[in-house]
């Protein structure tokens, strides 16, 4: 009997499958590395010219920067009156509102690192580096190392410009308050990346972080209300500094011996996350920065459910899906109440209370807080999947969108103005200007989410900030143009200390002007459109 005709083409049991070739050894990790990196540079095409442009765009930039700071610091320094002998009762010195602020800027920092992970790949890396058989402890301590050397650096520069601009510190105290800063701003990131290593949740180390950037505000409202508020924080000695050193130092060793302990999965979000914001500070788009931060400690599920009572047509289900995104929205709420407490201490720093800082304090903080009030508005920016499914007009679609950023601007006014008015006298006119003054604030909010974004397809122009899309400013300035034109009266009165009714009727007819304009659907500006088509782009 004959065997199939097949049967002789198929390979002995004994045989080799893939045939006998030299695998040799696993390349380590940093081998790994290494050919990543030159096979990026070999496919780039760069040359060696184009390494020493970019080595000299970078020093410009650092020397840019370096006179940016100092002449901020000079600003700064012949800006300020000088401290009063006596602190006024129920005052807050400068020194503790800056400390107020360190404490703050740890907070941030914080919450920054947990949303960024502070470790991650991304997408082509963790494909790749994660599926091959050697230790990722090689492959992510690049990763690892970035973000806290990078916030060492910022962390420095940011108690410069305080202690240097704000305190009037020099030589030996400022530098070891300026190394203070490095290495509080190193630690914290490291235990951002500790607890990542130990497998807690990113959302934790941002939440905690939140929690902290509320609590400095918080505790020197405290601190004021109380009358228990130093004159003076003490300059931290060589001999802290050397120590916190040492400690992160260690912190440093343990997170690089625990990288092989980072779940796959956490590496991916965390780098997806990374690439996210980059893009978006790269194109000048705000928006996406902030649904990158956000979405990426966004809860899983939820323990409730919310019957939502308030819906009773579809008016009310737009703003109430508002109110609800921003319940759900921790960092936000945080966002509005510091922005809602910055003014008022303003007002009761002997330094700052002046028309100038006062003036900076109330602009800087009403332009945080109707940010995070109009956080759907630019979620339905980029998925009006809410606004496509309700019978609703456009046009009312906007206004709608004002009615959540308007209630909490009321509240923000209300307080803020009122503590204004306490500082400059006649309470009452105050309030009856924050309430003229409110529509403003929202109206320019829903402007900003429903900005377009910037053009990036057609050709650049060459600026000192890199290569930018033409009309890129005008993008930017859309939100911001309201406050600054239809706040004119506010502004007016901030500067000579008085709220006549004048100003109060002349900013209510501006109000309304700002919510006609925040409410249009037009993308380009009025004047671009009469150009294009006079009949219709003039008023009827």
């Amino acid at each position: 009997m004959t065997a199939p005709p097949h049967a002789a083409d198929e390979p002995a049991a004994d045989d080799p499958v893939v045939g006998d070739f030299d695998l040799g050894e696993v390349p380590t990790a940093r081998e790994i590395r290494r050919f990543t990196a030159r096979a990026a540079r070999g496919r780039s095409g760069a040359r060696a010219g184009a390494l020493l442009q970019d080595l000299y765009e970078a020093v410009v930039a650092v020397g840019i920067a370096a006179l940016i700071t100092g002449g901020t610091v000079r600003q700064l320094r012949d800006a300020l009156p000088p401290a009063p002998d006596v602190q006024a009762p129920g005052g807050l010195s400068l020194p503790v509102l800056v400390g107020v602020l360190l404490v703050a800027a740890v907070g941030a920092l914080l919450s920054l690192a947990g949303r960024l992970g502070p470790v991650g790949l991304g997408g082509p890396e963790a494909s790749w580096w994660l599926d091959l058989p050697v230790g990722r402890r090689g492959l992510l301590r690049p990763t690892a190392r970035r973000l806290p050397l990078l916030a060492a650096g910022v962390g420095a520069l940011v108690v410069l410009v305080l202690e240097a601009g704000m305190l009037e510190r020099a030589g030996a105290p400022l530098a070891r308050a300026a190394l203070a800063g490095a290495v509080v701003a190193a630690g914290v990131v490291l235990a951002a990346g500790l607890a990542q290593t130990l497998g807690a949740p990113r959302r934790a180390a941002a939440l905690t972080g939140d929690l902290l950037v509320l609590a400095a505000p918080v505790a020197a409202v405290l601190l004021v209300v109380t009358g228990v508020a130093p004159a003076d924080l003490p300059t931290p000695g060589a001999g802290v500094v050397l120590a916190g050193a040492l400690l992160v130092a260690a912190c440093a060793v343990v997170v690089d011996r625990r990288l092989d302990d980072v779940p796959a999965r956490t590496l991916r979000e965390a780098g997806s996350v990374t690439s996210q914001a980059l893009g978006a500070v790269v194109s000048l788009d705000s928006r996406e920065l902030g649904r990158a931060l956000g979405a990426g400690v966004a809860p899983r599920a939820r323990p409730w459910v919310s019957r939502l009572r308030t819906v009773r047509g579809p008016a009310s289900a737009l703003v109430t899906a508002d109110l609800v995104l921003l319940r759900r929205s921790s960092r936000h709420v945080v966002q509005i109440v510091v922005a809602l407490l910055l003014p008022v201490l303003a007002t009761v720093v002997p330094q700052l209370a002046s028309p100038a800082g006062v003036l900076l304090a109330v602009v800087v903080g009403g332009w945080v807080a109707a940010s995070g009030a109009g956080e759907g508005a630019r979620w339905a920016q980029i998925a009006p999947v809410l606004d496509a499914l309700l019978p609703l007009d456009a046009r009312d679609v906007r206004r709608l969108r004002m009615v959540v950023p308007a209630a909490v601007m009321l509240v923000w006014s209300l307080v803020v103005l009122g503590a204004v008015g306490r500082w400059a006298g006649a309470p009452l006119d105050w309030l009856v200007l924050a309430v003229a003054s409110t529509p403003v604030w929202a109206a320019a909010a829903v402007r900003a989410a429903y900005r377009p974004s910037p053009d990036w397809s057609g050709p650049l122009i060459a600026t000192p900030f890199g290569a930018l899309p033409p009309g890129v400013m005008a993008v930017l300035v859309r939100g911001p143009d309201l406050v600054a034109l239809c706040l004119l009266p506010l502004w007016v009165a901030v500067a000579l200390q008085a709220a006549p009714p004048v100003l109060a009727s002349v900013q209510l007819v501006l109000s309304v002007v700002a919510v006609v304009v925040g409410s249009s659907t037009h993308e380009r500006p009025w004047y671009e459109r009469m150009l294009d088509d006079p009949d219709k782009a003039a008023p009827r």
